[in-house]
């Protein structure tokens, strides 16, 4: 080894005690006015490791430090630092009342609520049944699901239009067409339209569904419940604006029967009459997506390659990636959009 080089198991050469300042050290009176009592091996080691005989506890006949009890010491952990280069006599009670390691404290349990500033007012509640169930379920689903998300800009001149032409014609019965009523079916007849987005994941299995039931969310003021327009495929508007209705007036009353809202293909949450432009929604396990549909605003936009003033709106698909390809995605968002720009196709 260089003479530069210092091993790292030892300390540098100008800290080692020579063999008489170690003798001294040896010799050098404990608390009971007696003298280090060690074998010559083992002061030689202690010299090697830096090791001061005067804290070291003879194993040995008539408490004699032997080899064995520094090499002890010099595995123990240390609580103070080595010593310096010119060794000097540790006073046993300096010994004695050196800080000893002390292990970290287990932490205790968090309490089961703790507020964040006891001194603002506040009030807790325990949570429902409902709410901890959509707790439950939201957090699976943000943990299991891959999601993806596509987002659509369509144009909703043309189905405002027709909008108001249905609901002059229903007038007489009675019924009143929503837009979230037109796009429950816009919805249901796009995922027809492109099956291969009207599937589950369900453990190591795709199900394709051959009717499109469309879950909606609701706001109740128990939480988000989501009851369910089956077969929206196949009724008419007018039928699912009445059935809507019913629903949402039973699910804001706690009045839901679990076949109501239990099940779905997929599902559609609007925000629009709230002012939200876009979001992005979280998927209703083990459906393969849902729509989140913005408000409708005024926005400038390209009309037969002219730039003009157009109803927009802009929905956002999120799909289940295990389930549904981003391919599968972009047509299912592209069919969406050309059946709500061209409406007719929701009559037909």
């Amino acid at each position: 080894m260089p003479a530069a080089a210092v091993s790292p198991l030892q300390p540098a050469a100008t800290s080692h005690p020579q063999p008489q300042a170690l003798r001294a050290v040896s010799d050098s009176p404990q608390a009971g006015g007696e003298r280090v009592v060690a074998s010559p091996l083992a002061r030689r080691i202690a010299g090697q490791q830096g090791v001061d005989l005067a804290t070291v506890t003879g194993s040995g006949p008539n408490g004699r430090i032997v080899k064995a009890d520094v090499e002890a010491a010099v595995t123990a952990p240390r609580s103070a630092p080595a010593p310096a280069a010119t060794p000097t006599a540790v006073a046993p009670a300096a010994a004695e009342t050196a800080p000893a390691a002390v292990p970290a404290p287990t932490p205790a349990a968090a309490p089961a609520f703790a507020p964040p500033f006891s001194d603002i007012p506040h009030s807790v509640a325990k949570l429902g049944n409902v709410r901890k169930v959509i707790a439950r379920r939201l957090t699976e689903a943000k943990q299991t699901v891959p999601h993806f998300y596509l987002t659509s800009d369509i144009r909703l001149d043309a189905l405002l239009k027709l909008r108001g032409e249905l609901n002059t014609a229903l007038a007489a019965r009675q019924i009143k067409l929503s837009v979230n009523d037109m796009l429950i079916k816009a919805l249901a007849v796009a995922l027809r339209l492109v099956p291969k987005a009207n599937v589950s994941f369900i453990g190591d299995s795709l199900v394709s569904y051959d009717r499109a039931d469309i879950s909606v969310a609701v706001a109740a003021p128990s939480g988000l419940i989501t009851p369910i327009v089956v077969g929206a495929d196949l009724k008419p508007m007018s039928v699912i604006a009445t059935e809507m209705k019913a629903l949402a007036d039973k699910a804001r009353d706690g009045k839901l029967a679990p076949h109501e809202y239990q099940g779905g293909t997929a599902s559609l949450s609007n925000l629009g009459m709230y002012g939200i432009k876009q979001f992005d929604a979280v998927i209703n396990p083990p459906q393969g997506m849902i729509l989140a549909v913005g408000a409708g605003e005024k926005r400038p936009f390209v009309i037969d390659d002219a730039l003009g003033i157009a109803t927009v709106m802009s929905a956002t698909g999120s799909f289940d990636h295990r389930a549904i390809d981003g391919a599968d995605g972009a047509e299912l968002m592209k069919a969406l959009r050309e059946v709500i720009e061209s409406p007719l196709a929701l009559v037909a």
